[in-house]
């Protein structure tokens, strides 16, 4: 979950970015279908207000030279060790969990996740948002989709209906008022998550929710929820991290770097680094539910044999 105004804010650093995990039931989801296309729907002034915040905070994380969309480079170097190890910060524990009746921010150990069916990315855009930004929206996610999917060697796609992992991207208006659709496509959604979303505060960018019905690491669907009114920049690292912590990498890391899954704003889109992590994710060596210390070695060989130079 991308959140917090670095430079407005100290409740959380920008770059948090988290996957919550959901109790889930077993059972196909079909898309609701609607007859007649959305209507487009006037923005409200709080969302107008927020978006200009949300421009401010843009501006300002990118005159301090944060929110990289390099890559990373020399001044960013790794050894397989760090990959391995920021690997298993990230696919081994979850950085929220629920208390009474809230989520709250609290790491605790958990087992790999990752999907064993193909992945079909499904998105809705609300009806406020701006046409033009809807289609570069629809579009960025589709190539990211495949982007991912030259990564992972798994399936990974975007599809107009019968998604298994939705994209919501929803102005403040459409996100008050949100459960009922986001539980169409998750039903097992609780209400903290629910409210989590529909009362999102503007220090909250995006969140994705992940759910493993059969409780053995493997996930079965996911819904990712990502603010409208962020600016071009914010909204594709939203992008980027919210799919990416939907494939399994739940938590984030202070020692990850380069790297998306970091708090510390550095860095607004995959990096190499992160591609490396996705790598060894769905190496199909590593199973759902395995424990780190049952694929510690697997996963330092997988690092060393992806950054060993070509024989």
């Amino acid at each position: 979950m991308r959140n917090s105004f670095a430079a407005l804010s100290v409740l959380f650093a920008l770059t948090a970015c988290d996957a919550f995990p959901v109790a889930g039931i077993d059972g196909p989801i079909s898309s609701p279908v609607s007859e007649t296309p959305a209507v487009f729907q006037p923005r409200t002034a709080e969302s107008l207000e927020i978006e200009a915040l949300f421009q401010r905070v843009s501006d300002n994380l990118i005159a301090r030279g944060l929110l990289r969309i390099d890559g990373g480079g020399p001044d960013v170097p790794f050894t397989d060790e760090m990959v391995a190890r920021n690997f298993n910060a990230l696919a081994f524990s979850e950085e929220f969990s629920g208390r009474g009746g809230q989520l709250v921010r609290a790491t605790r150990e958990s087992t790999l996740h990752k999907w064993d069916q193909p992945v079909r990315i499904e998105t809705f855009v609300g009806p406020s948002v701006d046409l033009v930004q809807a289609e570069q929206d629809t579009a960025e996610i589709a190539e990211f989709a495949a982007r991912l999917s030259r990564i992972t060697g798994h399936p990974i796609r975007r599809v107009e209906r019968d998604g298994n992992f939705q994209v919501f991207v929803l102005n403040g208006q459409e996100l008050r008022r949100s459960g009922k659709l986001l539980k169409q496509f998750m039903p097992e959604l609780a209400l903290p998550q629910i409210r989590f979303v529909e009362d999102m505060t503007p220090d909250t960018y995006c969140v994705v929710f992940t759910s493993d019905p059969e409780q053995d690491g493997a996930i079965q669907r996911a819904i990712a929820v990502i603010r409208a009114e962020l600016p071009d920049r914010l909204r594709t690292s939203c992008v980027h991290e919210e799919i990416s912590q939907g494939l399994g990498l739940a938590n984030d890391s202070a020692q990850a770097r380069p790297s998306i899954f970091n708090d510390d704003d550095e860095f607004g889109r995959l990096t190499y680094h992160d591609e490396l992590l996705l790598q060894i994710l769905y190496d199909p060596r590593l199973k759902p539910g395995m424990s780190e210390a049952s694929a510690a070695a697997l996963v330092q060989s997988i690092a060393t044999g992806l950054l060993s130079p070509s024989t």
